[in-house]
């Protein structure tokens, strides 16, 4: 089985529409895409569409979906940081239909895909939130909060926007980057191929070159609330 895992598009159709160009050119059996769809880009509705129009994808939640669903929680962002954020919300929604919405709201929040000879946990986050950050250095918040003593023998995550490979007690933990906005310093689209076979498994980190010109200019036409920070992170790869 050859299995592409995405995540954190926020709303760069752009990417995405490269990402998914290469995939159609592999012999992907399925597609799982994990979170965070629409918040922060240019093209929060087109972005869905390509989503929906797949027949070979499952979809979960990430905490973007949840902001755009539910707002901002107390104490996610200090007040004037929080006060642009919801500029760019505002903007976001005027761009998405009840049934967008209604959709986003009832995503699940991870996959167990025990039908292979791996069994893969997947989520945004962690498998008990969809806020909490685990980075590739932290064994300790790896152990507790990523892998929780279950059955899985790989954990694929994203959230971070920093891709990355990490085997910890034969067990294979495994974060796919962003396709929208990667943080790493490396602006291409990020992804990953998982290959399993008879109790082995490969990783593909890929990454995908884009028009990210034209992405900046999509900000522009529209009056995005915050194309000073999100032109930056485009171009360059860096947190914002």
């Amino acid at each position: 089985m050859r299995l592409a895992f995405l995540s954190d598009i926020h709303g760069n159709a752009t990417a995405l529409e490269a990402v998914l160009n290469e995939l159609n050119q592999q012999e992907i059996d399925k597609i799982y895409i994990l979170g965070d769809l629409c918040f922060r880009g240019p093209e929060p509705k087109r972005v869905l569409e390509l989503i929906q129009g797949l027949n070979n994808a499952e979809v979960i939640k990430g905490n973007a979906d949840e902001w755009l669903t539910d707002g901002f929680r107390d104490g996610d962002f200090p007040e004037e940081v929080k006060e642009l954020l919801n500029e760019e919300r505002n903007w976001t929604l005027q761009r998405l239909s009840e049934e967008d919405l209604t959709y986003l709201k009832n995503l699940p929040t991870e996959l167990v895909l025990d039908e292979l000879d791996s069994i893969i946990h997947a989520f945004h986050a962690t498998p008990s939130s969809l806020y909490d950050v685990v980075n590739v250095d932290d064994t300790e918040a790896i152990e507790n909060e990523i892998m929780q003593k279950d059955e899985a023998d790989i954990y694929i995550y994203g959230h971070t926007h920093i891709p990355f490979v990490r085997s910890l007690h034969g067990k294979s933990v495994v974060n796919t980057g962003s396709v929208g906005l990667p943080f790493d310093g490396h602006p291409l689209a990020s992804y990953l191929v998982v290959d399993v076979e008879e109790g082995r498994h490969r990783f593909h980190l890929n990454r995908v070159p884009y028009n990210r010109e034209h992405v900046v200019e999509l900000y522009r036409q529209s009056a995005y609330p915050n194309l000073k920070q999100l032109g930056t992170v485009i171009f360059y790869g860096v947190r914002p």
